[in-house]
């Protein structure tokens, strides 16, 4: 891979066994700061941001088999089997890079997603009418800012208002939203066009290789009040992973390790402690 290509990334710690994070859609390596930090005291953690996402290179597809394929080089590159930690769709390329290169994880821990195909309105939730994945509604959301006028970030957080009501999730959207360059123009560093047209890929999960399985230790924790991972999508979970343990963390959505750090980097302690004893 030419070095233009290698994913950006940042490491947290210089001692220990080694722990990789992918953040999900619309996030980047930073993400984890907070429980990079609580682990890098006995652990060298490594933050990266995948394609299209944060300081990474664009890419002319946003693709499963693609993602995971750029972040076993960054794996390859510390020379020893990680832990690797992914959340939603960085969960999903951290599966499929499992069940295509075991050999390069210790273990792996997965963050409120499924090894399953997500629907773009209704399935899994309560109510039919309900969309599943409000992310098609977020990109059209940042797309439609006008960035040539726009004066502060507190404008687009007002302009994002009516599609994004959360204020965390609105947040969280706005890291990547930058002033760069010698006129102070504002750019997202989201590749916000491939992102919108791929999207439905994203919401898939490619077929793995034939008999294709992880028999790794496994951790999957799941947001008890997320949708993301369900009673009936178990069976597929030990079916790729059969050493599987699930965990639900209570008041706590989608995004976990935002909502209960503390639990959250309590549950991964002792799930490294026991792999790493």
């Amino acid at each position: 891979m030419n070095e233009d290509d290698r994913l950006a990334s940042r490491t947290v710690g210089d001692a220990g066994p080694d722990v990789v994070f992918v953040h999900g859609l619309f996030g980047q390596g930073k993400n984890w700061t907070t429980i990079a930090k609580g682990l890098s005291g006995d652990h060298r953690v490594t933050l990266l941001d995948l394609p299209n996402h944060g300081h990474s290179p664009w890419t002319d597809r946003v693709d499963y088999l693609d993602m995971a394929e750029t972040t076993a080089v960054e794996i390859e590159q510390l020379g020893r089997p990680v832990t690797l930690v992914g959340h939603s769709m960085g969960g999903k390329v951290a599966m499929q890079l499992a069940l295509r290169r075991p050999e390069l994880l210790r273990a792996l821990v997965v963050v409120d997603v499924a090894p399953v195909e997500y629907p773009v309105q209704g399935g899994r939730t309560d109510d039919p009418d309900e969309e599943a994945s409000p992310f098609a509604a977020y990109i059209a959301g940042m797309r439609a800012l006008d960035l040539d006028r726009l004066r502060t970030r507190d404008q687009a957080d007002e302009a994002l208002r009516p599609v994004v009501p959360s204020r965390m999730v609105r947040s969280f959207l706005l890291q990547s939203l930058v002033r760069e360059g010698t006129d102070g123009g504002w750019r997202w560093r989201l590749n916000l066009e491939a992102l919108e047209r791929d999207l439905g890929e994203l919401r898939g999960f490619p077929e793995p290789p034939a008999g294709a399985s992880f028999d790794g230790p496994v951790l999957w924790i799941a947001g008890a009040n997320s949708t993301y991972v369900l009673p009936e999508d178990r069976p597929r979970m030990d079916a790729l992973f059969p050493a599987t343990r699930l965990v639900r963390i209570k008041d706590a959505g989608h995004w976990v390790h935002s909502e209960q750090p503390e639990t959250f980097l309590t549950t991964l302690k002792l799930f490294l402690q026991r792999v790493e004893a």
